[in-house]
């Protein structure tokens, strides 16, 4: 869902009616693209939820992916500190660059990034079944046989570290890791989930400690 925003101290003047966009993706934080919005693309961006931009060269309002089908889907707009640059949050739909790249910036991948990627491979493997894939196998195994690979890729996580084998424990972390990401996509679940729920977790984490340290006060 869309949230909402209080847009109306945004400067205009200071931009000459023309804000510059900067689009980043709301899984992986990578950044997609930058264009820009007057006001009618600002106001049918919130409307329709697509990100709109006002093209410069043909001097009329554009939505992103309205030829290719690769739209941008808005989870988030927001401000800078001077109000004269937006941020937009998106959900995006196959590549963003027309070039047929997933940003139009050619930047190191980071390895967080690998783990978003990796994750839409096995959304894809998902649905898109082929007899070759293994994780199409587990997908066709149903929820019982995905978890009882998760368990023993925990026990044997476990006892890797018990032996103190670092290279061994690398090997079954990565084997957990990736039947945890088949689980939880079973589960039309994903990383950025359980990240968000982390984060929630640290918040209360934090307010509890502050709590305990002004009650020993």
């Amino acid at each position: 869902m869309l949230k909402k925003y209080d847009l109306s101290n945004l400067d205009w003047i200071k931009t000459n009616g023309m804000i510059p966009v900067i689009i980043q993706n709301y899984d992986s934080y990578e950044i997609l693209m930058h264009g820009y919005m007057n006001k009618e693309a600002l106001y049918k961006t919130q409307q329709e939820g697509l990100v709109t931009f006002y093209s410069r060269t043909k001097k009329c309002l554009w939505t992103k992916g309205q030829t290719s089908g690769n739209y941008l889907k808005v989870i988030e707009i927001s401000t800078d500190c001077d109000h004269d640059t937006l941020l937009i949050l998106v959900l995006s739909i196959r590549e963003t660059c027309h070039l047929g790249n997933k940003s139009c910036f050619s930047v190191k991948k980071y390895n967080i990034d690998f783990l978003f990627d990796l994750e839409e491979l096995i959304e894809n493997k998902k649905n898109n079944y082929t007899d070759k894939s293994y994780t199409s196998y587990l997908y066709q195994s149903g929820t019982g046989r995905i978890a009882q690979k998760v368990g023993e890729e925990a026990i044997e996580t476990i006892l890797s570290a018990m032996k103190k084998d670092k290279n061994e424990l690398i090997n079954e972390s990565s084997d957990l890791i990736y039947h945890l990401i088949v689980l939880l996509h079973n589960q039309d679940l994903n990383l950025n989930i359980v990240i968000e729920n982390l984060k929630k977790r640290n918040k209360k984490d934090i307010f509890i400690k502050n709590k305990i340290k002004m009650i020993k006060k």
